[in-house]
């Protein structure tokens, strides 16, 4: 059975220990916080702005060529998702680091 968005917003929310999410809806600042420091991308003290965030994330995981925020002003996509759920689950270092 192919997993949704939401099926794979919530597989993320959960793989960072935050809660599942019934309704539909793209992740929180909370939330992005929490992938950041999954994925071992430091955002420092304070939460920046969510583009920030979701560059930071794909950027980590080797999806995004540079940590440009402009690439990454929208909710992520079915691919991203996938992606994140992914590195996750495999618990791969950062493909920036040298390791495959």
């Amino acid at each position: 059975m192919t997993r949704t968005v939401d099926d794979l917003r919530n597989e993320i929310r959960l793989a960072v220990g935050r809660y599942e999410r019934i309704e539909s809806t793209a992740f929180t600042k909370e939330s992005l916080a929490a992938i950041c420091d999954a994925v071992d991308y430091d955002i420092g003290d304070d939460l920046p702005p969510k583009p920030q965030m979701r560059a930071g994330i794909l950027w980590n995981i080797g999806v995004l060529p540079e940590d440009d925020p402009s690439r990454a002003d929208r909710p992520f996509r079915k691919a991203d998702l996938e992606a994140i759920e992914s590195a996750l689950r495999t618990g791969s270092e950062s493909p920036r680091d040298g390791s495959t």
